[in-house]
């Protein structure tokens, strides 16, 4: 945070650390070229084999930047469908045919989905889907997935289909990187990522790219010699960054990652997403125990995500009402639900909370509170039907939203907020 409040806003430094634009950059340049060093440390990539540029503003910057710089506009990308857990940065329309991403207006998207039955990414529809699309690159990662991802598998498939394997870790990074998930830097050609979430840096975006010589055997046109033996990612994708689509990099965000990622090399980095784990295993079993119903029946990594339509609610209706006790998750579309119109569940996460030193214990009275919100939210419901402005006002002075807002207050103040002395 002392990073992001100083000076080093005030400096234009378009293009790479030796090659810039503007003059005066001498410090920058040792900056920015420590935050890549300990960006590929983090993740124990060896700088042979990878290079990272750590410029993008966000991650669906960093994502844009990979298709500007692989793609010709009208290419193909295959992601998972929103609904479905993926992002919206992958290519996402809505049924109707609205594109709604920047990438489904300038790529051909094809999206792939869960399981119906089991909510868990249907490998063998992707695989048949893939064959006949044909996209130039396969992305893997998603907003809102609880499980592992079966990389090979997704490897496997982009070879098959002559694909780039591109995997947008933006969620769980920072359990990448303290080798709490499966590595996707083992099977895929480029990594992108938010710097904040897991990861627990500034807000912004980074991208990672195998560089070198490629695996002899890797995909079907390369076997039938019709591509180059070393990776060309990186001119393009740093030409992409910039000039292509953005201007000066922020260098105070720079500086902050770059202290982030030598925490996240920290032992009690380790610890802390150790933490965030066990968390979640925590408040998952215990909404369980009280009979709530959870997309796979679990989680995999820090995230839970919660389908309230057995409890005649919508994901809008509750997260209203948890905003009016103080506590903040949101509405996220169940598949089979209606989408983004009325969502049918909750995406809850437990890095935050861990952050301020919750424990397992502490993730129980999370869960209660999140179980009586649901309560109340039905009984209001009842009582008042849909939630429009007048009502909300009205509920302000609902004695169990009051009582549920006093108990909220009194436990999370026991725990400090990062940037506040309490």
């Amino acid at each position: 945070m002392e990073a992001l409040g100083s000076h080093l806003t005030n400096k234009y430094s378009e293009g790479m650390p030796g090659a810039r634009y503007y003059v005066g950059n001498d410090y920058i340049d040792e900056i920015e070229t420590l935050c890549c060093e300990r960006a590929l440390a983090a993740f124990s990539l060896d700088p042979k084999n990878w290079g990272v540029n750590v410029q993008p503003y966000s991650c669906t910057s960093a994502n844009f930047a990979v298709y500007t710089g692989l793609l010709l506009p009208g290419d193909r990308i295959m992601g998972l469908d929103t609904p479905s857990g993926g992002n919206t940065s992958h290519g996402y329309y809505t049924p109707n045919g609205k594109k709604i991403s920047g990438a489904s207006i300038f790529f051909e998207s094809l999206p792939y989905k869960v399981n119906p039955q089991t909510c868990y990414i249907d490998y063998d529809k992707l695989e048949e889907r893939a064959l006949d699309f044909r996209p130039k690159i396969l992305i893997c990662g998603g907003s809102s997935y609880t499980r592992e991802w079966d990389y090979a598998r997704f490897r496997h498939i982009a070879d098959k289909c002559g694909a780039v394997l591109m995997c947008d870790m933006a969620q769980i990074s920072g359990l990448i990187a303290a080798k709490e998930c499966i590595n996707p830097f083992d099977y895929c050609d480029i990594v992108t990522s938010t710097t904040h979430k897991s990861l627990r840096g500034p807000r912004g975006g980074i991208i990672f790219f195998r560089k070198g010589a490629k695996p002899r055997k890797r995909g079907i046109l390369l076997s039938q010699g019709h591509e180059s033996d070393q990776y060309d990612f990186e001119e393009k994708i740093n030409f992409a960054v910039f000039p292509s689509l953005q201007g000066g990099p922020h260098n105070n965000h720079i500086a902050a990652l770059a202290i982030a990622l030598k925490q996240v090399a920290m032992p009690e980095y380790k610890a802390y997403i150790q933490q965030v784990k066990k968390n979640a295993q925590a408040l998952a079993a215990a909404l369980l125990r009280r009979k709530c119903r959870l997309v796979t029946g679990g989680t995999d990594n820090h995230l839970l995500l919660w389908d309230l339509r057995p409890l005649g609610l919508t994901g809008k209706y509750y997260e209203k009402v948890c905003e009016m006790c103080h506590i903040t998750l949101n509405k996220i579309a169940i598949f089979g639900d209606n989408g983004t119109i009325t969502p049918g569940g909750v995406r809850i996460g437990t890095p935050a909370m861990t952050s301020r030193g919750c424990l397992e214990s502490d993730f129980e009275t999370v869960a209660e509170f999140l179980y009586r919100a649901a309560q109340i939210a039905s009984i209001v419901q009842r009582e008042h039907g849909k939630l429009q402005k007048a009502v909300l006002k009205g509920l302000e002075c609902n004695k169990d939203i009051i009582e549920l807002r006093a108990r909220v207050v009194a436990f999370a103040t026991q725990f400090a907020m990062p940037g506040f002395d309490i």
